[in-house]
């Protein structure tokens, strides 16, 4: 493929930028690069009633923060701007004369009152909601039923109007998707779609298939919703003489207990559906990058972990998916895991600092970075460090259930007897807290196990971490002392 590829991310500024928003803008990019093409971000801002102030800066800032740039853009500019659609109205106005006067398109009065009750009047149980289209359009009020000086005398006394395309029944629309073959609709199925709204701005159909010409895109990529709506483009290209470009619809993301993945559903399984929330969460931008391509696209063989150079180079739109591709929150936080250990104790650090200083206070940067060190390989999240308080302040709970498995009859007593023999070692070493720990056992003729539980629940208050003897040089010497013997006085 040549390197005239120009492919297009055009979100609507109608809230926060979308998981699935962010895996079709990742497709682009990655089908961009790859074919050595240009990659553009355009606002459809043309919905005013849905606007949404910061959104186009929260678009914007989220593409930034996964790494995937832009070529053309609001903020990037190029050569077939401006980038948002609510500059750009005399472009459609201009288009929308030129259907007008081919015939391909008419104006309409009708309110929406008229139109309720045309579908109120037409309505049969095999048509329980007729369209605007050729079947109605001649008991309706337009162009098409009114004579010209009635039209003209219309429009100049501001009556409001729509501009509606003029669909030809019995025809087929045809074209070929780029993922899932061959697609064809019949135009009886197709309404007379607005182009122009009443308060003069295009509809979405109008707008994308002007830009998109304008702005010589060769390849639509974008979600599987968008399907029933291609028809609509493609009479629209033809109307305007214009070949397509070529198209191909991501399958949609899939809730885990199946249906689309909308909010209200994410939102009672915990999933947030908003890229500001992942950022917010503590999720690394590679990790979700890495995890959105696999969603709906699979490289071939047995690899799981790209970067997303690597993406570029393993991917193709032709072994993306055709059905829909379920959201696993477990997968993704394994994938978050993978690439927080490929961090270094000190990014681990700089990332956790807030959340501990929130939990215990200001604490020291080396200790800080020998904890994230320590716990490198547990950590699903940087954030994660936060948990672990007890390298910081003595723990003020016991985890419950460990206490009733743990914490025996005699346990008290080694915990005391075990302090004892710290506050004699003056090397307090990983080597020398496990010697005088395996020491003790054998003189009180108690298992390891008898020991070490215990001390991990007295030291941490919890019954699971890193290595035992690693962390009790962390906690230090006066520390554990200090904290064997009060679970063992709070204890018994």
């Amino acid at each position: 493929m040549s390197d005239s590829v120009r492919v297009r991310f055009a979100p609507s500024p109608t809230g926060w930028l979308h998981i699935g928003g962010l895996r079709t803008a990742l497709y682009n990019y990655l089908f961009a690069r790859q074919h050595g093409g240009t990659f553009v971000l355009r606002i459809e801002d043309t919905d005013q009633s849905r606007y949404v102030e910061e959104a186009e800066q929260d678009i914007v800032e989220s593409m930034r923060w996964v790494g995937l740039e832009v070529d053309e853009g609001p903020d990037k500019g190029g050569n077939v701007g401006p980038y948002r659609q609510s500059q750009r109205t005399d472009l459609y106005r201009e288009h929308v004369d030129q259907l007008l006067a081919s015939g391909h398109a008419y104006v309409a009065f009708d309110t929406a009152e008229e139109i309720d009750a045309m579908r109120e009047r037409l309505k049969t149980p095999d048509n329980p909601s007729p369209k605007y289209d050729a079947a109605t359009r001649m008991q309706m009020m337009n162009a098409l039923t009114l004579d010209a000086d009635e039209v003209q005398r219309r429009l100049d006394a501001g009556e409001e109007y729509v501009v509606r395309l003029k669909v030809e029944p019995g025809q087929t629309v045809r074209f070929d998707d780029l993922i899932r073959g061959p697609v064809a609709f019949e135009t009886d199925t197709v309404d007379d779609q607005v182009l122009l709204k009443s308060d003069g701005f295009p509809t979405y159909h109008l707008a994308n298939v002007v830009d998109d010409h304008a702005m010589q895109i060769t390849h639509v990529i974008r979600g599987e919703e968008w399907l029933p709506s291609t028809p609509k483009h493609v009479l629209l290209y033809d109307a305007f003489g214009w070949p397509p470009p070529a198209f191909a619809h991501l399958p949609l993301i899939m809730s885990p207990t199946g249906g689309k993945l909308s909010k209200r559903n994410a939102d009672k399984m915990r999933i947030p559906v908003s890229v500001k929330d992942y950022i917010a969460q503590g999720y690394e931008p590679e990790a979700l990058v890495n995890f959105l391509a696999l969603l709906g696209w699979n490289p071939g063989d047995e690899r799981e972990l790209f970067t997303l150079s690597e993406l570029v180079e393993a991917y193709s739109i032709e072994r993306t998916a055709h059905s829909g591709a379920q959201f696993d929150i477990d997968k993704l936080q394994w994938f978050n895991g993978q690439y927080v250990r490929e961090l270094s104790p000190t990014e681990i650090a700089e990332r956790a600092r807030p959340g501990v200083e929130e939990r215990v206070g200001p604490v020291d940067p080396a200790h800080l970075e020998a904890v994230a060190a320590l716990m490198h390989e547990r950590l699903t999240f940087a954030h994660n460090l936060a948990d672990a308080a007890y390298f910081f302040q003595d723990p003020t709970t016991y985890d419950e259930q460990g206490l009733k498995k743990r914490w025996k009859d005699d346990s008290a007593g080694l915990m005391r007897a075990y302090a004892d023999r710290l506050e004699a070692d003056d090397t307090f070493t990983e080597e020398s807290t496990e010697a005088v720990m395996r020491q003790l056992g054998e003189d009180e003729g108690a298992g390891f196990g008898r020991i070490i539980h215990p001390v991990r629940l007295a030291t941490t208050g919890t019954t699971a971490g890193a290595g035992m003897f690693e962390t009790l040089v962390l906690i230090g010497r006066e520390a554990t002392i200090r904290r064997l013997r009060r679970a063992a006085d709070e204890l018994g």
